[in-house]
């Protein structure tokens, strides 16, 4: 056999053998597909499910909400006189405290809300000013004022990012990857406008409304470390055990 034809006949069986490999020949296999992820379920058994309610109070006579200079929107200044809500107090309560599960739920894993939280700009701040979210839960991010604001989320742990909002209606929706207390927002255009998030990876959260109540309901029997924090006046925690089905209160008192 001549060179040439040699040659020619490797060429022939190289391309064969390239066209049966593209076909779905030879020995390679595709690789497997990732197994299906079961969805996390409620590991807490309802039957044997306990709360923890209370009260956050304040002791002494907190100083006067700092006003807010409006001038630089007209749009917010026609709104009308406002101040900043560090110290909202009704009934003796303090409003606006984080109250969480901080230890104690060992490696339990709990389902990701499909229900987003809404966080609105609306008469020129954030609304609301204090609330929580899960890790993985959307977070709908709205304007309802008819002037431009933008959400500046300053995270530790967390993706930073900056989005402006021009117009009334717009939504930016996101997540967090990371649990994180407290993660603050700002709006670089309104420099009054904060907010703060808890970001977990648990439900057990709230946040002190009227008379500065508050509950965590549905936890699993057990010892739990529970931190409340407000924005001036820093954090507290205690320990709490609940048995079968059992409710307890407790109270945090912070002072001026």
């Amino acid at each position: 056999m001549s060179r040439s034809v040699r040659v020619l006949a490797c060429a022939a069986l190289s391309a064969a053998l390239i066209g049966a490999a593209a076909c779905g020949g030879g020995t390679s296999e595709e690789p497997a597909a990732p197994a299906a992820t079961a969805p996390v379920t409620n590991p807490v058994d309802p039957a044997t499910a306990g709360n923890i309610t209370g009260k956050v109070t304040l002791e002494g006579t907190p100083p006067a909400n700092p006003s807010i200079n409006m001038a630089s929107d007209p749009y917010c200044m026609n709104l009308g006189p406002a101040s900043t809500p560090v110290f909202v107090v009704s009934e003796g309560g303090l409003e606006n405290v984080f109250v969480y599960v901080k230890d104690g739920l060992g490696s339990l894993k709990f389902p990701v809300p499909s229900t987003p939280v809404v966080l609105d700009q609306k008469n020129c701040a954030y609304t609301p000013r204090v609330f929580g979210i899960q890790v993985g839960q959307s977070l709908d991010i709205v304007n309802s004022d008819e002037t431009l604001h933008n959400i500046h989320a300053m995270p530790a742990a967390n993706r930073e990012f900056n989005r402006g909002q021009a117009l009334k209606g717009l939504k930016y929706t996101t997540t967090f990857t990371a649990p994180e207390v407290m993660l603050p927002f700002k709006c670089d255009v309104h420099k009054w406008m904060s907010a703060w998030v808890g970001v977990l990876e648990h439900p057990f959260y709230s946040v002190s409304g009227k008379a500065g109540a508050f509950s965590l309901n549905g936890l699993p029997p057990g010892t739990y470390t529970i931190e409340a924090w407000h924005e001036q006046l820093g954090t507290q925690t205690q320990e709490v055990t609940i048995g079968a089905k059992e409710s307890k209160e407790i109270s945090f008192v912070f002072k001026i």
